[in-house]
């Protein structure tokens, strides 16, 4: 759940100066973050995991169902009733189908008979497959949270850690203030009043600044 440094490196001989050195500032002060490990499996495409399982008698349903739920289909069918039925109602061709014909409502019938299984064979099909992406954006949405919820816990600690270093150099700030009183009164006090003429400078650019906003 940490990082820390890798201390098996051997650096040249002026960096581990340096780290020292930043080591003796910053004594104290954990830089430490959090470490999350993404050990969750991808998010999956709902689409091509469902055409993958499809069979062959569902891809016939499919089609089916996508046919017959169009104009072209309720179109060609109201054609063909109606040429059927002026056919067998004109006198000079041969009645295979008289009033009130038996054999168009037997084709209906059967057409019925076999299309409403096909349609209802595709609607549970899409119903398990809204099914499926309503359990997919659940999962997501619970990666989605904890990825949130790490990357507050990472700015918590940032912030946590920001403020440290600040109490940190304002301490060194103070010891060196010190120290200088010590060689050097007079530069000591002129440090400190710069010091506290650049912050009050800083504070009414901000409040400036926010005023504007």
């Amino acid at each position: 759940m940490d990082t820390s440094i890798n201390s098996s490196a051997t650096p040249a001989q002026h960096t581990h100066t340096h780290t020292d050195a930043f080591k003796h500032w910053f004594g104290g002060v954990h830089f430490q973050f959090p470490r999350y490990k993404h050990d969750h499996p991808p998010v999956i495409n709902v689409n091509e995991v469902a055409d993958e399982r499809l069979t062959m008698g569902q891809r016939i349903a499919d089609k089916v169902a996508e046919k017959m739920g169009s104009w072209s289909f309720i179109i060609s069918q109201a054609t063909i009733m109606v040429v059927w039925i002026t056919l067998n109602l004109v006198g000079w061709f041969y009645h295979w189908d008289i009033y009130p014909f038996v054999l168009l409502n037997l084709a209906m019938s059967a057409q019925a008979a076999f299309a409403t299984p096909l349609i209802m064979m595709s609607q549970n099909r899409q119903a398990e497959k809204d099914r499926l992406t309503a359990q997919n954006d659940y999962i997501t949405d619970c990666k989605g949270e904890e990825e949130i919820r790490h990357i507050m816990e990472h700015l918590d600690h940032q912030d946590t850690l920001i403020l440290q270093i600040v109490k940190r150099l304002e301490e060194q700030h103070t010891d060196i203030l010190s120290h200088f009183s010590q060689l050097d009164p007079k530069l000591a006090e002129r440090l400190g009043l710069d010091a506290v003429k650049v912050s009050q400078e800083v504070l009414d650019e901000e409040g400036e600044t926010g005023g504007n906003s």
